[in-house]
């Protein structure tokens, strides 16, 4: 018998499931992840159905995330994968407007948020971290979360929402129908107008035009 290969001695490479709509971003990361030899892409997905049965049904060690899913948000399939798979780190690797997003991801139990115009930098190294079961925020990202107002005790009334009350609002304020947010969340109508009453309420305003001017006047939609 002769001796240990060298991917023998380094033991069994962290898999990685990688989520995202855009096949020509998946592929990039995946390039990325894969010039790693301790790292190797054993799943993709592209929509956030796929992401939860994926994660689901196979074995992975982290799970990279974008926010931005065409059928439902980031945000949805973290809480999903929190509660079916809790000992999968998630990290989110998003474009949203950083600090805001940042900030609730963290809050709903992500295990670290990089940018997506850091990820050729800061990928493979926050993959490996949050493997190890710590969390990982860049440098730079974590400076800005210090002075930023949502940090610590809310001072704008959207940091009260719920991130379930969050996603709704995001999704009203980007123009969609209740009966398209109850389909995207897997919320019955009824679900999703009680959450819109609540997030008028918190915002202190009536209208569904309030709502998209305040989303629009805080940057949370273009």
């Amino acid at each position: 018998m002769g001796p240990p290969s060298p991917s023998e001695l380094r033991g069994p490479r962290i898999r990685v499931l990688i989520v995202d709509d855009h096949a020509i971003v998946r592929e990039g990361l995946k390039q990325i992840v894969m010039n790693d030899p301790e790292l190797t892409v054993t799943g993709e997905a592209a929509t956030a159905a796929e992401a939860i049965e994926r994660a689901t049904a196979e074995p992975f060690d982290v799970v990279v995330l974008d926010l931005s899913l065409p059928d439902r948000s980031g945000l949805e399939v973290l809480s999903r994968l929190n509660a079916s798979q809790p000992r999968v780190p998630v990290l989110i690797l998003s474009m949203e407007r950083e600090e805001e997003f940042a900030l609730r991801a963290l809050r709903a139990g992500a295990s670290g948020y990089v940018e997506k115009r850091s990820a050729p930098a800061q990928l493979i190294q926050a993959i490996k971290r949050v493997a190890q079961g710590r969390k990982f925020i860049s440098g730079d990202l974590a400076e800005r979360l210090l002075s930023f107002p949502g940090h610590g005790t809310a001072e704008r009334p959207h940091d009260l929402l719920s991130t379930r009350e969050f996603e709704v609002f995001l999704a009203i304020a980007g123009g969609k129908r209740v009966s398209r947010i109850a389909s995207d969340l897997g919320l019955s109508v009824k679900t999703v107008n009680n959450h819109r009453a609540r997030i008028l309420q918190k915002l202190g305003i009536k209208t569904t035009a309030e709502l998209i001017r305040y989303a629009l006047r805080n940057k949370l939609v273009e």
